[in-house]
């Protein structure tokens, strides 16, 4: 299935769910924050979470610092 990841086009095989997508763009989920097609999704959501086709995912990881 073909989605957005920040605005880039990306495939997975049908039946991922979020945290399949996570562990390939975040791999350390420490600090990272998820929006589902413009829904924030908590943490403990995300391995409910089926993507489909053409859904639209940002993922945003804070960083400290000045």
């Amino acid at each position: 299935m073909r989605l957005s990841v920040n605005g880039r086009p990306h495939e997975l095989p049908e039946g991922t769910a979020l945290t399949g997508l996570l562990e390939t763009v975040a791999p350390d989920p420490r600090g990272v924050a998820v929006a589902l097609n413009g829904s924030v999704v908590r943490a403990a959501e995300w391995p409910a979470i089926p993507l489909r086709e053409g859904d639209l995912v940002e993922v945003v990881t804070a960083h400290q610092g000045g």
